[in-house]
């Protein structure tokens, strides 16, 4: 089993299962001999970058652990048009039944792995890296961060749990950025890294003296963050952050920053097309 289909994974595919199935599938049923066999043939119905074909075999192994899937290409490669990624053999009633679920993953995550290597391509040349936020769909982290991996991005925190982000709010609940990156080092790992968000060089200036790990520039222009890169001068990781855009994207690379943070790729990834074409078997020539 790939190590990325966890406990908690496997119930989020069962519960897509049950959500599409639920108490059974009428026309299936109805219409498919249990003895059928086939084979389902995944197919791209537009270039892309592929992802989500690790969680293909689980869902199938769910409905019948007869089935069978063999990843013709991997997750994170490039495909065009009409390519067949991967095929699920076995029983056609399992086959129908996990089709649209197992599209349904295939074509969101592909979708984020595809916009997520734009963004990166977007950026060529500058040591700059795409990095996502927490602005995904419930329950669908993992994965969707696995996505823009696939596309070739970084992933910034996975949660509230592994790094800290001091925003607005937090700066207005301590009484400083001072505090506030005081009190974290108390409470925090010694491991962990401690971001602060600023929207102007004042906040920039105020971070560095408390010792933020990482500074992210909030929709800062360009030319500020070029000012405030040149202020950090290193001390820093720097982040820009905000209404990031393909349009604007090479622009702030420009800038000199570090990281650049596009919430758009988990949040806004338009889905890549992908259907599944079943063939029937003849058993005595498998």
């Amino acid at each position: 089993m790939d190590v990325l289909i966890t406990l908690q994974i496997e119930q989020l595919l069962k519960n897509a299962l049950e959500e599409d199935i639920g108490a059974g599938d009428l026309t299936t049923l109805s219409t498919v001999p249990s003895e059928a066999r086939g084979v389902g043939r995944f197919r791209a119905k537009r270039d892309c970058v592929v992802a989500g074909l690790i969680v293909l075999d689980k869902i199938f192994s769910l409905l019948d652990p007869a089935v069978n899937v063999r990843r013709l290409r991997r997750d994170g490669d490039q495909v065009s048009k009409g390519t067949v990624v991967a095929e699920a053999r076995g029983p056609v009633r399992a086959l129908l039944m996990g089709e649209r679920t197992a599209l349904n993953f295939l074509q969101r995550l592909s979708g984020t792995a595809t916009l997520a290597r734009t963004y990166v391509d977007a950026v060529k040349g500058f040591p700059c890296k795409i990095i996502d936020t927490r602005k995904t769909t419930p329950g669908l982290r993992t994965l969707e961060k696995y996505a823009v991996r696939m596309g070739g991005a970084t992933n910034h925190r996975l949660g509230l749990y592994d790094a800290a982000i001091v925003k607005d709010n937090h700066i207005a609940a301590s009484g400083s950025i001072a505090k506030a990156v005081r009190n974290i080092r108390v409470q925090s790992p010694f491991m962990a890294r401690i971001e602060v968000e600023c929207a102007n060089l004042k906040q920039v200036e105020e971070a560095l003296e408390a010792g933020a790990d990482v500074i992210m520039l909030d929709n800062m222009t360009t030319k500020e963050m070029a000012q405030a890169v040149k202020v950090i001068n290193k001390r820093a990781w720097v982040e820009a952050s905000g209404g990031i855009t393909l349009a604007t994207v090479r622009e702030v690379a420009e800038a000199g920053v570090d990281f650049i943070s596009v919430g758009a790729l988990t949040h806004s990834a338009p889905a890549v097309d992908f259907n599944m074409k079943i063939t029937s078997l003849d058993e005595r020539n498998e």
